[in-house]
């Protein structure tokens, strides 16, 4: 059997994962012994991945059957890793524009969409693990880039409900918790890729937190 503080073996899906940062990840994974998962939307983005070895499923995760169907057909899964997003702002309270919000805003769309049709999977897992790259905007937002730190706090309160959801799966079946969250805060990723690559296949060094661990890197 498989121990629960190891990677190797275990199936995680990078959803979203075909950006630079995704490349990092995936290889990270692998290197500790993971069957690693990638899905984007990207047909060419996807063929790298492919190419590579990786497992490759192209869907769009703002699509929530797609996102279903995409997902619920991978079997057995250890971890979900939503790598979406990107930067958009400028111009102060005033320049916070609806088509910056709309395309923002689909990251949170597309977060939502993996974890729910993940979650029935991640439950049966004996080691689950679900990780997002956030903002140290978070904790302090500015006027430039309010749409930006509204989006990424919303995304860090799904994922700390979904550790309050593995919380009560333990909970209500009177055992361990087996589930765990973590939300990396980083500035600019590209600056520590390496070091978020590593937190990331490092997820199942640890036992699971009731509440998503924050680890900022910066």
């Amino acid at each position: 059997m498989t121990d629960a503080r190891t990677l190797t073996n275990r199936r995680v899906l990078l959803a979203g994962g075909t950006s630079d940062a995704g490349w990092a990840i995936a290889h990270a994974l692998r290197g500790r012994g993971a069957r690693v998962v990638v899905a984007g939307r990207s047909p060419v983005r996807l063929a790298r991945f492919a190419d590579a070895g990786f497992d490759a499923v192209e869907v769009d995760l703002t699509h929530a059957a797609a996102v279903d169907d995409a997902v619920g057909g991978l079997g057995p899964l250890d971890g979900l890793i939503p790598l979406v997003g990107g930067w958009r702002g400028g111009g102060g309270i005033p320049g916070q524009s609806d088509e910056d919000w709309q395309a923002l805003s689909d990251a949170l769309t597309a977060v939502r969409h993996a974890c729910r049709a993940a979650w029935p999977l991640l439950e049966a897992s004996p080691a689950a693990r679900v990780a997002v790259v956030s903002s140290v905007q978070v904790a302090r937002p500015l006027a430039g880039g309010a749409n930006y730190a509204a989006v990424k706090a919303a995304i860090e309160a799904w994922i700390q409900a979904m550790a309050h959801g593995f919380s009560i799966s333990a909970r209500d079946a009177d055992r361990p918790q087996a589930g765990g969250c973590t939300i990396f805060r980083v500035n600019q990723l590209a600056d520590v890729v390496d070091d978020v690559a590593a937190g990331m296949a490092g997820l199942w060094d640890e036992a699971p937190d009731p509440t998503a661990r924050i680890v900022t890197l910066a």
